[in-house]
């Protein structure tokens, strides 16, 4: 059931409908029983695996509360050793076993009896996963008290606007929305609308439209050379701008029909002016889980300059892992890691405040999309090589300037969203200017959307 679907809106609709007609717990009864059939529908033999972490980590959290300092270590770490050794089994098995199996052929061992399985992904499990630590953790140094009803945790788990591909919640900030009545609230309810239209739009017009320049360059049937290249990581830096922040304002605007707000995962990364900013932009709830619950914990910047590279680097390398089993994600990781440390050196942890330091920016940044989206480390290496051949063919041309038209139309959007500090172009208008961009959006949607689908990317992961 993808969010861009009829049958996503059809099941949001009879929610909606049903959810504003009950009382706040059968409101919450009934949102968890959709949410588990919104999973179930994904694929059901995964819902019991999810339904028994959350059972879990709902009773040890309660004997964490209440147990001695040292019992509360000892059941901090059970719960993280099950968690990760679940995400870790099932995302990294394949991963793993491919990788020795490739390290032994080059030590000259061959026809290793190696295991036949392989190993399905079940749906948002790196997302929940990372949502269940935080709450363990919180509720471990005391940040938060231990839900006492399972129907509250359960609901803060797996409500389905974020289950598949977040945002990640925190539970301080989402687990009191759950454990409180709701309002309805026509300004909210409106904004959601809004919110729903702005990400169909990011996600039909600009990301599948870009998706399909992108399969092509990376698939080498634009060519080998430097406008190739540039095709290719120009369309595939706005198809998954456009198709994760996409997401995120339509899981942010089912959220605000059920009276829910969830924390912004984009601020216009594509303005940033340093890659630290950037990631002050980017898939915000993920880059500041890792800080929070990584960074920090080992160490942070509290430990001299040398550890805090290191810190640096182990965390983008991590966070470049959680994204997929494959290299090519750990040296995205690892560009991400040395540039910010290489910014930390030349700016001592502050922003450069100057507009032409966007440049090299944007270049780390197109540079460690290739790698990003290669699927293996010698076609990102041959695509990167095949950067010193410029001789242009006219075919480029159209390719060039549809390309050009899709980042001044998305730049345009950020612009006017950034310099007036809101969530969705002209909300804090009178209704006629947000009812008359929808429209002209919803039109755009109808005339030049894709023919080609295409899956959401961070649904993968």
């Amino acid at each position: 059931m993808f969010f861009d679907s009829p049958a996503y809106f059809l099941f949001l609709i009879a929610v909606v409908c049903l959810y504003w007609r009950l009382q706040w717990r059968q409101q919450n009864a009934v949102l968890l029983c959709a949410s588990y059939f919104f999973y179930g529908w994904w694929d059901w033999r995964f819902l019991l695996l999810m339904i028994c972490s959350t059972v879990i980590d709902f009773f040890i959290a309660r004997q964490i509360a209440r147990a001695s300092d040292r019992s509360r270590r000892l059941l901090l770490i059970t719960s993280l050793v099950i968690n990760f050794a679940i995400l870790g089994f099932f995302k990294y098995f394949n991963f793993f076993i491919d990788s020795f199996a490739v390290m032994a052929a080059r030590m000259g061992v061959h026809n290793l009896p190696m295991p036949l399985i392989k190993i399905i992904l079940p749906p948002g499990i790196s997302f929940y996963t990372f949502q269940e630590v935080a709450y363990i953790v919180d509720v471990y140094k005391r940040k938060l008290p231990p839900a006492r009803s399972f129907l509250d945790y359960g609901l803060f788990i797996s409500l389905f606007p974020h289950l598949i591909a977040g945002p990640i919640q925190r539970p301080s900030h989402l687990l009191p929305q759950v454990q409180r009545p709701r309002e309805f609230n026509e300004r909210g309810f409106f904004d959601g609308c809004m919110l729903i239209v702005s990400g169909l739009f990011r996600k039909t017009v600009i990301a599948d439209s870009c998706a399909n320049l992108a399969n092509l360059a990376f698939a080498g049937r634009l060519g080998s050379n430097f406008w190739a290249v540039l095709i290719g990581v120009f369309a595939f830096g706005w198809q998954i701008y456009g198709d994760f922040s996409g997401y995120s304002d339509l899981a942010r605007g089912s959220a605000q029909l059920l009276g829910f707000h969830f924390m912004v995962n984009f601020k216009q990364p594509y303005l940033a002016t340093s890659l630290q900013d950037f990631w002050r932009r980017w898939h915000i709830s993920l880059s500041t889980w890792l800080r929070d619950y990584l960074y920090i914990p080992l160490g942070g910047n509290r430990h001299g300059t040398l550890q805090t590279y290191r810190n640096l680097m182990l965390t983008m390398l991590l966070g470049g892992l959680w994204h997929g089993a494959n290299w090519t994600f750990v040296i995205w990781g690892g560009i991400h890691g040395a540039w910010l440390s290489m910014e930390r050196l030349l700016w001592k942890g502050e922003n450069p405040n100057f507009w032409l330091w966007r440049i090299p920016t944007l270049v780390v940044v197109g540079v460690s999309w290739i790698f990003f989206r290669a699927r293996s480390i010698s076609a990102a290496v041959g695509m990167i090589t095949s950067l010193r051949h410029f001789a242009w063919e006219p075919q480029f041309g159209p390719e060039l300037l549809f390309l050009a038209v899709v980042s001044g139309v998305g730049l345009l959007m950020d612009w006017r969203i950034e310099a007036c500090d809101e969530e969705y172009v002209f909300q804090r208008s009178n209704l006629a200017a947000p009812v008359f961009a929808a429209v002209t959006m919803a039109l755009l949607m109808i005339a030049f959307a894709a023919s080609e689908t295409n899956a959401f990317i961070y649904f993968r992961f």
